[in-house]
């Protein structure tokens, strides 16, 4: 029983070990700050991110990594932002209606990859939805249902919803890609971090109050 006893004390140990060292890696106003005093009801993670950002691109392996980590009922959110200088709002706005028809088709990850790889991979202009719907038909959905789609009441409300929350946190994004995680911590990358670091420094702030 002793035995027992001292193996368990040990495991206890160990584990507090851990957290305490968690918590000394994580250190407020270097690798996170603290943007509001309440934080969200449910756990949630929102990225917010441009289709134009050659980092939000290269962020997408680091983005999938974080959502596998994430603990069960912990939500994640893309947020698409309409602020770049690449282009104008209302084309940013197309792209955002666009991600849009995607998630509500169950296409959001494959079609998203799909308007990266056109910007950044074949180098081809965006100018509205036109050539977003083209991206759409290359991928098995056919013009008329992203029209229908890209015009229905449950699209155009997300839209409104997915710019709210950009106005929401508009003044802590100086830009992108960006994550506020709970609604209350702003997650800030250092140089020297690495992409095993920003996935645990993410995880780490959605267990966060």
């Amino acid at each position: 029983m002793k035995k027992i006893y001292v193996f368990f004390a040990m495991i206890l140990t160990f584990s507090l070990q851990a957290c305490a060292q968690e918590q000394e890696k994580w250190v407020e106003d270097t690798h996170y700050k603290v943007i509001s005093d309440q934080a969200t009801e449910k756990p949630v993670v929102t990225e917010y991110f441009s289709f134009w950002c050659p980092h939000c691109y290269n962020f997408e392996p680091i983005v999938a990594q974080i959502k596998a980590k994430l603990d069960e009922g912990t939500e994640f959110k893309k947020v698409h932002v309409n602020f770049m200088r690449f282009t104008g709002p209302e084309v940013q706005d197309a792209a955002t209606k666009a991600m849009l028809v995607g998630r509500t088709m169950g296409k959001e990850v494959e079609m998203n990859q799909a308007i990266f790889n056109y910007i950044h991979v074949q180098r081809q202009p965006i100018t509205g939805l036109t050539e977003l719907q083209s991206i759409f038909l290359a991928n098995g959905v056919t013009n008329e249902e992203f029209n229908k789609m890209a015009s229905s009441f449950g699209v155009n409300s997300q839209l409104k919803q997915n710019n709210k929350s950009l106005a929401d946190y508009r003044e802590h994004l100086s830009g992108v890609p960006n994550f506020i995680v709970n609604g209350k911590y702003q997650a800030t990358f250092t140089r020297d971090m690495t992409m095993d670091d920003i996935v645990e420094l993410i995880v780490w702030l959605s267990k966060q109050p």
